[in-house]
């Protein structure tokens, strides 16, 4: 019996964004990645985003673009799940592009983290955010002098709102006494948890990941205040393994990362584990799949870390304008194909 025959389409993009990202990864000031189309037999056509994330994985936009051009234009169904295990970015897309985009009618709208920029400068933004109605913030930290960063937490503290709580992205920068100071000045502050405080880089030896792994579950066990996970969920089965290993703190998911994320989110609602949706600083189409998933999300709902927008220069390629709570209708709104005519 022959297969559904698919027209693949890609485009690769690199797009600019409206202002320098500054991580402990470096400064980011665009985006690269590919945009798929794909289109059935039936003349239903849906779209799915492959752009890795630098720092995460050791999967690269290039490795996307050369498995896309050995498919083709057209191509079978079952061909699409020969591709490399190394490419779960591209392997995501794929199927995301096949899924119906549509939401579940409840709830109505989320709750939203905004994002603030590193250094000194996140204090006055936190004060406009705040007027605005934001009441959880993530702050990126691991980028200047620890001294610093932590004078600079009891500023950003002193300017909360009432009930407002922050949370803190070491993007895996700390060594671990730099961890355990951090750790000990936020037991007493209102940290909702300490997102990804000590990483192995990707490449790094089998030694070296477990002596990671070991430090995070060590400070997990020490100090009052969660630890989350972000990089650590890079790789295929990772998610599957922290959960093995009882991960007592937060799984950051930036699903548009991920092979095959409906299995992760299964996995994941089982153990009740506490999940925050996590933006990958994605275009429209990789963050409408994420918030449909979300919105899907059968477990206790923290706010989402989708706080980043406008983010590219091009507005056209954004999701909704961040506000303190993401609404249904604004995400059903989306228009996809505008992306896709964008990146013409």
């Amino acid at each position: 019996m022959p297969t559904a025959r698919l027209r693949l389409q890609h485009r690769r993009f690199r797009l600019a964004f409206r202002a320098p990202v500054r991580t402990a990864h470096g400064v980011w000031t665009h985006r690269e990645g590919l945009l798929l189309r794909i289109e059935d037999d039936a003349g239903r056509t849906g779209w799915g985003e492959c752009a890795p994330l630098p720092g995460w994985t050791t999967e690269t936009v290039d490795a996307g673009a050369e498995a896309l051009r050995g498919l083709g234009e057209w191509v079978e169904e079952r061909a699409l799940a020969r591709l490399p295990a190394g490419l779960a970015c591209l392997r995501g897309a794929l199927a995301a592009a096949r899924e119906p985009l549509v939401l579940p009618p409840e709830p109505a709208a989320l709750g939203v983290a905004a994002l603030l920029p590193a250094g000194r400068e996140a204090s006055a933004r936190l004060t406009g955010l705040a007027e605005a109605g934001f009441r959880v913030f993530k702050w990126k930290v691991g980028v200047g002098d620890a001294a610093d960063e932590l004078g600079w937490l009891d500023e950003l503290c002193g300017r909360l709102p009432p009930g407002g709580r922050l949370r803190l992205d070491a993007n895996g920068a700390w060594e671990r006494r730099v961890a355990e100071r951090w750790l000990e000045r936020c037991a007493e502050r209102p940290v909702e948890f300490v997102e990804q405080p000590v990483a192995a880089s990707p490449g790094s030896t089998e030694g070296e990941r477990r002596r990671a792994d070991d430090l995070l579950q060590g400070l997990a066990g020490a100090y009052p205040t969660p630890l989350a996970l972000d990089e650590s969920l890079a790789g295929d089965g990772e998610v599957a393994r922290w959960l093995a290993e009882g991960w007592p703190g937060f799984f950051v998911l930036k699903l548009s990362l991920h092979a095959t994320p409906q299995e992760t989110l299964a996995a994941l609602a089982r153990a009740g584990a506490r999940v925050v949706f996590s933006s990958a600083l994605e275009t429209r189409v990789g963050a409408a799949h994420a918030l449909r998933r979300a919105w899907a999300w059968p477990g206790e709902r923290h706010a989402l870390g989708f706080g980043v927008w406008p983010l590219f220069a091009a507005r056209a390629l954004d999701g909704p304008v961040a506000a303190p709570f993401l609404r249904r209708e604004d995400v059903a709104a989306l228009d996809l194909e505008e992306v896709w005519s964008a990146l013409a």
